[in-house]
């Protein structure tokens, strides 16, 4: 296998990184020096949900599977990139928008939403954003999808009353990655996503370096 190109699809994680309202604000600090101590090292206090990030069953279900419970397979595979970037505020991804991709949707595929809302990070547009509809959500896991991703802050409408795909991938045993950013960067038709999460052991999630990359044909 040769890499052609990574394409990050990731927030840098700062103390001004976009999250979740509500959530524990990140916080980064100087621990060490290499002047005083000898080293360099840092304090890093970061929710688990900060940035971009995955959400295991545990999010939603206090029977769901922890995030170091989850298989590494789920994180790593080819994706197919959903282009909804026409997408108002506060708007539905519904199934006319991806019925066309039907026949690249297999078991397994990684699917990931561009919406282009991370350009909108900053504004308070940036919570208004469109979002998965509960029968996508069920058409995909029927269709054999185990990880969905997509380019706003929830897959599900943030300030909504009810959360239906976070609802059905824990019920199933799914994953959701969501704050991710740049898949408009994807420029290639064969997209291999990877996205590992850190092994914390009993929780809901983690923060994420997720890539797309480019792998060139044989």
């Amino acid at each position: 296998m040769k890499v052609k190109k990574f394409v990050d699809l990731s927030w840098d994680l700062t103390e001004n990184t976009p999250i979740y309202p509500g959530d524990p604000e990140p916080k980064i600090e100087v621990a060490t020096t290499l002047e005083k101590e000898g080293y360099n090292l840092s304090g890093v206090y970061v929710g688990t949900q900060t940035g971009t990030h995955v959400d295991a069953p545990y999010h939603f279900s206090n029977e769901g599977a922890t995030i170091d419970q989850m298989e590494l397979d789920f994180f790593f595979g080819e994706a197919v990139v959903i282009r909804v970037t026409d997408k108002k505020a506060k708007e539905k991804i519904t199934m006319k928008d991806v019925e066309p991709y039907d026949a690249r949707i297999q078991p397994g595929t990684i699917v990931l939403f561009n919406t282009n809302w991370y350009k909108k990070v900053g504004t308070e547009e940036f919570f208004e954003h469109p979002y998965v509809s509960g029968e996508v959500a069920e058409y995909l896991v029927k269709k054999g999808v185990r990880f969905l991703c997509i380019d706003t802050i929830n897959a599900d409408q943030t300030g909504g009353t009810e959360f239906p795909v976070h609802d059905l991938f824990s019920e199933k045993r799914l994953m959701i990655g969501e704050n991710m950013a740049y898949f408009d960067q994807i420029d290639f038709d064969h997209v291999v996503v990877a996205a590992f999460p850190m092994k914390i052991v009993g929780t809901d999630g983690s923060p994420v370096r997720a890539v797309a990359i480019e792998i060139e044909s044989e």
